[in-house]
């Protein structure tokens, strides 16, 4: 309570008359903001009655000093990392975190967005306290101990000081931090006696959602910002432009929270999920521009001709023509040549991802199978739909989040790979043996561990 001391001073002149226009506009804004939750609640309801009376400023208010506990403020969550974690999520200031030579958290101090989970039934009382008043936050005023919107609040001094503590709980971390065995715990040892519990540090590493919400804002801006998108298409009609483009190959996208990204965190759920982690590889250095994928019926055709597949094709083929013993130096060269060729079929997907804008499949040339559409134009499932093509687009959205086109896409992959022992003269894989191709070069990578099941991995 030390902080709030300061606010008790002059308690006598806390009058309706005390009021100034700026503590007039906080309660302005904060009146608007709950009216327009109560219009939400009512709208299409006939029953207006005690919904409405909880919607009075005071009673409103009073009901979200309440709940604002059901929540917290965090930087680092441990629900990304599983959503049934019940240990403890941690709010830690970038400007208090050690500057190193390595990208994270600590770069953030020009600001961020911040996150919280807990209760969505309180995620409104989240999106009060981010209201902007003069340039500031309510949460920030609060912080700050303001008078005036402390008056705007409640006339009361007493109801007022209990009102702004219980909002600027909000952000707050356990006395006692916890971890969970659902997290991935690290037992780091600190003693000279590894077979010794007592030796061992127990680590947690935790998720840090800021950091990923700039890194997926900025990637948003790589693949739907304005200068990208005027530099696509200056290549694509052949004009000169005098600027930047900036592109992120080889990104896979990992989906936090299954069906539920609110579970996480309310970043996350903003992100419908969506964290893409970027390759972990040297920078592609392709031969050769991609080239229209219009007008073909598989884009495989393309996958054919794209960097070093054909040398990886070859170099299998002469591997099994040389009829090598069935051992497990065998199976393990042969496996490494999967995988090779599965690492670059993403780089053809990615490729074609970064290098068209989203939405580039609805082309009327475009005679691609729906499956590749989906595995080569995702984004295109955000767009909104288009006036004359609405159950077209909308068929589109449904389909790619049944997630049935994987499947689909690995088949193919297996098919066209068997096509080509065929075509050297070797006796293609049987069924078993195409889902292993298809498992090493897209499942294993890439998709969702459900995906996983279905075509037929571990």
């Amino acid at each position: 309570m030390r902080k709030f001391i300061g606010w008790i001073r002059d308690a006598n002149m806390t009058t309706e008359s005390e009021r100034t226009a700026r503590s007039d506009r906080f309660r302005s804004a904060i009146a608007a903001f709950i009216e327009a939750r109560r219009e939400a609640k009512l709208k299409g309801s006939e029953s207006v009655g005690d919904t409405a009376s909880k919607y009075n400023y005071h009673a409103w208010l009073a009901g979200a000093a309440r709940r604002v506990g059901w929540i917290q403020a965090v930087t680092h969550t441990l629900k990304a990392t599983h959503p049934d974690a019940r240990g403890s999520s941690l709010f830690v200031n970038p400007s208090a975190l050690p500057v190193l030579a390595e990208i994270g958290s600590h770069l953030l101090i020009a600001g961020y967005e911040m996150d919280v989970d807990g209760n969505a039934a309180a995620l409104d009382v989240f999106a009060f306290l981010k209201i902007e008043v003069d340039g500031g936050r309510l949460l920030d005023w609060m912080r700050a101990g303001d008078a005036d919107l402390r008056a705007s609040l409640h006339d009361d001094l007493g109801v007022a000081i209990a009102w702004m503590e219980a909002f600027n709980g909000l952000i707050r971390n356990d006395p006692t931090p916890k971890s969970h065995y659902l997290a991935k715990q690290v037992y780091w040892c600190v003693g000279e006696e590894p077979a010794d519990n007592a030796c061992y540090h127990l680590l947690q590493p935790l998720f840090s959602s800021i950091l990923e919400d700039v890194v997926h804002a900025d990637i948003s801006d790589v693949r739907f910002g304005e200068t990208n998108k005027l530099a696509r298409n200056a290549f694509r009609e052949k004009k000169s432009y005098h600027g930047s483009y900036r592109e992120y190959s080889g990104l896979v996208e990992r989906k936090l929270g299954g069906s539920k990204p609110l579970n996480v965190s309310q970043l996350n759920a903003e992100r419908r999920g969506i964290n893409r982690l970027l390759a972990s590889l040297p920078p592609p250095a392709w031969s050769e521009r991609l080239r229209n994928l219009l007008n073909l019926d598989s884009a495989l055709n393309r996958f054919s001709r794209f960097e070093g597949v054909a040398a990886l094709v070859k170099t299998l083929i002469a591997f099994l023509r040389s009829d090598p013993p069935q051992n497990e130096k065998t199976r393990k060269r042969r496996e490494s040549m999967e995988q090779a060729l599965g690492l670059q079929l993403l780089d053809f997907a990615a490729s074609i991802k970064v290098r068209f804008e989203p939405g580039w499949t609805r082309d009327e040339d475009c005679r691609l199978p729906l499956c590749e559409q989906m595995w080569l134009d995702p984004e295109r499932s955000e767009l909104p739909p288009r006036e004359d093509h609405t159950d077209e687009d909308e068929a589109f959205r449904e389909a790619y989040d049944r997630g049935d086109w994987p499947d689909e896409i690995a088949g193919r992959f297996g098919n066209w790979l068997n096509d080509r022992l065929r075509d050297a003269g070797l006796v293609a894989v049987g069924d078993m043996q195409q889902r292993h191709w298809a498992r090493q070069a897209v499942v294993d990578a890439a998709w969702p561990v459900p995906m996983q099941r279905r075509a037929g991995g571990p």
